[in-house]
């Protein structure tokens, strides 16, 4: 799920009574990661982040979505500097990091020369801390097989976004696979339809065990069996009132599938 303040959670997702300051403890303990979107608009200080980790169990990790001064520039390969401040925040949740997220404008086209200057800047680690990157595109130039050599050649994820809104590739580039659902609708209590949580259950199984699935789109070949991966989902956006319920599902599946 995206986030933990949010009031139509409150009495739905959040037992009744439960005050804010303790949301994120509850919501830790009910789903395995949590992406923190309002990094998007302000970067916290470090004794923030910190803060942050220390409400949540063992275990758990935040995907963390770097601001939008630096993936809204016009010459993404001169952000260097302003990603390195971002980084110094955000390594503070120490052994509770996980991906960074970096999320393109869909007004953002491929340039690969500026995209490739950029991915050039995301370190592998800072300040002791190793890093994981995943990329959303959301322009339909980035449906090309430069854009899949560019990231697979850095490491990087390109994040499957399920949308009806943005381009959707599954094209695994990464060594981790970071996926965005979108589709949740308010009329289901879980968000989705049981048959296709079981779908994407199924598809986290496959990316998990180092396979990629065949029915979700690609740009390029599917690619080969590999080593078993680490697989974020998160249910964003859309119904966003019933994206908890759908995490907390897809858990479950995921548990016993």
């Amino acid at each position: 799920m995206g986030g933990w303040i949010f009031p139509p959670w409150r009495g739905v997702f959040y037992p009744e009574g439960l005050v804010q300051k303790r949301e994120l403890e509850y919501a830790s303990r009910q789903v395995r990661a949590i992406e923190i979107n309002g990094t998007y608009y302000r970067s916290p200080d470090a004794s923030t982040y910190e803060k942050w980790a220390a409400e949540t169990p063992e275990g758990f990790v935040f995907s963390v979505k770097a601001p939008r001064h630096i993936v809204q520039t016009k010459a993404l390969a001169s952000t260097g500097e302003r990603i390195g401040r971002f980084l110094d925040g955000a390594v503070a949740l120490g052994d509770r990091l996980g991906p960074l997220l970096w999320q393109f404008l869909p007004t953002r086209k491929f340039d690969a020369d500026d995209i490739a200057g950029f991915l050039d800047l995301l370190p592998e680690t800072h300040a002791g801390v190793a890093l994981r990157h995943a990329v959303e595109v959301r322009h339909d130039s980035f449906m090309d097989e430069r854009w899949l050599e560019l990231a697979r050649d850095r490491g990087v994820a390109t994040v499957f976004t399920d949308s009806p809104k943005y381009p959707s590739l599954a094209d695994l580039t990464g060594p981790f696979v970071y996926a965005r659902l979108m589709r949740s609708v308010s009329s289901e209590t879980d968000g989705y339809r049981a048959k296709d949580l079981k779908a994407w259950a199924e598809r986290a199984a496959t990316w998990a065990e180092g396979g990629d699935p065949a029915d979700l789109p690609h740009v390029g070949p599917a690619a080969s069996r590999a080593a078993a991966r680490d697989v974020f989902v998160y249910f964003i956006s859309a119904a966003k009132e019933r994206n908890p319920a759908a995490a907390v599902a897809l858990g479950k599946l995921t548990d016993n599938a």
